[in-house]
């Protein structure tokens, strides 16, 4: 006999099939997300400020939702649904990147720059940038310029994890191997997240990004510091600007209507081969089109110039500035915020990392040419800040749903609805991330702990720009416009290879090929003697959902160890 009748019948109906998506404001979900949510803003800004990086901590919500669910108490047998996990892991991971890198770091570049009476108008205005950013995120996700069959690594990592959990098996042993030389890899320094990556994305993409971490590794053994001479920043400013205007032609409604997802991204390269292929294309594909695209992009441009009008308001920008200047701060800022938050999106879409840091540093050199004074630039530099990481974060959530909700019947409706739910959990999230900001700011920035990538903004804003730089970046823009031209839009091969030279993590180029020649290898081993066609269609497919795993896995671990970083931090 059943001890506990109610538990059993709540247990089965978490597993059944749903008939509507489980909701974000449920109080059981509520509630687990809210306590979550504040322990992801605390993780986001101690390690930010200690060790200068914001771990992604979704898997550590799916983890602790999937604990909870097995808890035969009740009404906390509905986390057993993977779809609630997916609503708790959005929440936390959006906590924690909107904390520490959407929020905190803006404010620090005031503080840094010795303007405390800034701190709190430059959190108003990171507000505004971090809600566009998400506001915009939200309505083009799964359009061809950000298609959900992208590669987004941390989603899959998250989505299979809670597979995992849910169903056991084949799947759950290969992704437990693949988490545990992650970890055990991740704690020996080596960048095994990379090697992950190398699994999940597009070939000719992780390509570029494996040769700019390799040689931005070890140009300077060789007497060429390519950070210092300002090379990979020209070659991004040369790929983004082609990027852009890529963009821009993919918004355009052509004759006879969008031919799903055929036409876009997603159907190029392995991700489109693998899991991510699989279940919604035969609904209609894209579920963001052309005309829908466009509006969510004008309306996000529109919004990030009001936000840069609130921040000029409230800094003092109004009374430092001209009549002329100041139309000019504000246009800046409105499109450095939505080129910030499109190049960061695209390069973790493809790679799984985003060079925040160095797109603002791009548009701070951009400021110091134009020559604007000391505290605009500041403000300009935090409000571009604030826009990007949580743009790409939830990208990577929602990929994590989009894969989590691919066999439901019918799928189309299914999908927009669990999309939303998943926003509202991650507002939640913000909002949590919010306060924890807003009363620890003063007692972490009191003992010294300030994002380290604050302070070399104000550095960079005290000291200037060495003479040539900006006639540097424009020469090397050149090489960087021909790569993403070459590429397209559907591989980013420039804006990858800037952001390889951008982040040069050391050993994480090696890893990024290795991980791709293994790819081939496995892909061909497995072809052995097999001479029909669609056998061997079909062979590369489970090699693809099998590496899938592993590279899942091993992002899965190395994320698992950059939290457990916190003990180091503390």
């Amino acid at each position: 006999m059943n001890p506990n009748p109610q538990a059993g019948a709540d247990a089965a109906a978490a597993d059944a099939p749903p008939r509507s998506h489980p909701r974000a404001f449920e109080p059981v979900t509520l509630v687990l997300t809210i306590v979550l949510s504040v322990l992801g803003a605390l993780i986001g800004i101690v390690l930010i400020t200690s060790l200068g990086v914001s771990p992604n901590t979704a898997v550590i919500g799916a983890l602790v939702a999937m604990l909870i669910g097995r808890i035969p108490v009740g009404v906390l047998t509905r986390m057993r649904s993977k779809h609630r996990q997916n609503l708790v892991q959005s929440a936390i991971s959006g906590s924690t990147f909107a904390a520490a890198n959407s929020l905190l770091t803006p404010i620090a570049v005031p503080f840094a720059l010795g303007r405390n009476d800034l701190v709190w108008p430059m959190l108003g205005g990171a507000v505004i940038g971090l809600a566009v950013d998400s506001w915009v995120l939200y309505r083009v996700f799964d359009s061809k310029l950000l298609p959900a069959t992208g590669s987004w690594p941390a989603g899959i990592a998250a989505a299979e994890t809670i597979k995992a959990g849910d169903t056991g098996g084949r799947k759950a042993a290969i992704l437990g191997a693949g988490a545990v030389i992650g970890f055990v890899g991740a704690l020996f320094k080596l960048p095994t997240s990379a090697a992950g990556v190398g699994f999940l994305g597009n070939i000719w993409a992780l390509a570029m990004f494996g040769v700019g971490l390799t040689v931005g590794q070890y140009a300077p053994e060789f007497g060429f510091d390519l950070g210092a001479r300002h090379v990979p920043h020209g070659l991004m400013i040369g790929a983004g600007l082609v990027a852009l205007t890529q963009a821009l032609l993919l918004m355009r409604t052509r004759k006879g209507g969008a031919k799903g997802a055929a036409d876009g991204p997603a159907a190029e390269g392995p991700a489109a081969e693998g899991p991510a292929a699989e279940g919604p294309d035969v609904d209609g594909g894209l579920t963001v089109q052309a005309p829908q695209l466009r509006r969510g992009l004008l309306e996000g441009m529109g919004l990030f110039v009001c936000g840069a009008i609130v921040v000029a308001i409230a800094g003092g920008v109004v009374g430092k500035l001209s009549l002329p200047a100041l139309v000019g701060w504000v246009l800046l800022a409105g499109v450095a915020a939505i080129v910030h938050q499109l190049i960061v999106g695209l390069a973790a879409m493809h790679s799984g990392w985003f060079p925040a840091f160095a797109v603002t540093l791009i548009f701070l050199i951009i400021g110091l040419v134009l020559h604007i004074p000391t505290v605009p630039l500041a403000l300009l530099v935090g409000y571009t800040a604030s826009t990007g990481p949580a743009f790409a974060d939830l990208g990577y959530d929602f990929k994590a749903g989009w894969l989590l909700r691919r066999d439901a019947a019918p799928w189309r409706p299914f999908e927009i609805e669990g999309r939303r739910q998943q926003y509202l959990a991650q507002l939640v999230g913000f909002g949590v991330a919010l306060v924890v900001v807003a009363v620890a700011w003063k007692t972490f920035f009191s003992e010294g702990k300030v994002p380290p990538v604050a302070e070399v903004y104000v550095t960079t804003i005290k000291t200037g720009l060495e003479p040539g730089t900006m006639t540097t970046m424009l020469l090397w823009a050149i090489p960087g416009a021909l790569v993403q031209l070459l590429g397209g839009p559907s591989r980013q091969m420039g804006v990858l290879l800037a952001t390889g030279l951008l982040v040069a993590t050391p050993q994480a180029g090696w890893m990024v090929l290795g991980a791709l020649v293994v790819r081939q290898l496995y892909t061909l081993w497995r072809r052995r003697g097999i001479t029909d066609a669609e056998a061997r269609k079909e062979s590369d497919e489970q090699a693809e959902n099998d590496l899938s795993l592993v590279g899942a896995g091993l992002v899965a671990g190395s994320s698992l160890n950059d939290v457990g970083q916190l003990t180091k931090a503390l």
